[in-house]
């Protein structure tokens, strides 16, 4: 998976969930975007995705992958301590077999970083909205 962070606030920390307490760096960063990257697992034996593994969070039917900011992502003198919560729910069965049958590629979400009207960093849920998850080729 993909999750491109864009137009992050100026001197906040935001990282990825790995589990309880472990937390994964952005693998590019610009003023423009943050990205970051890291393995997914699905199965698909009950006829919708169950997304699985290290950076998945939540029960079953709502999983989500958190993107922390701030104090939450290791940023002690920071005075934000968000999470978004992205969810992975508008990943559907058909979009994980086509690709499957494409080989080599993955899920990717772009989302604004900033949310609200204090122009901290963005926090809540975040659903796919608008284009939502794609598909790409690697």
């Amino acid at each position: 998976m993909r999750l491109k962070v864009m137009n992050p606030p100026k001197g906040v920390t935001m990282k990825v969930q790995k589990g309880r307490d472990e937390l994964l760096k952005p693998s590019s960063t610009s003023t423009k975007a943050l990205i970051f990257d890291f393995p997914v697992t699905v199965d698909l034996s009950n006829g919708t995705p169950n997304f699985l593994g290290k950076f998945v969070q939540g029960p079953k039917t709502a999983r989500f992958v958190y993107v922390n900011s701030g104090k939450y992502a290791g940023q002690s003198d920071s005075c934000w301590g968000r999470r978004a919560k992205i969810s992975l729910i508008g990943i559907s069965a058909e979009q994980v077999r086509e690709g499957l049958k494409w080989g080599n590629t993955r899920f990717e979400l772009s989302f604004e970083a900033t949310g609200g009207r204090d122009g901290g960093p963005v926090c809540g849920t975040i659903r796919s909205v608008g284009i939502g998850w794609q598909i790409i080729k690697q």
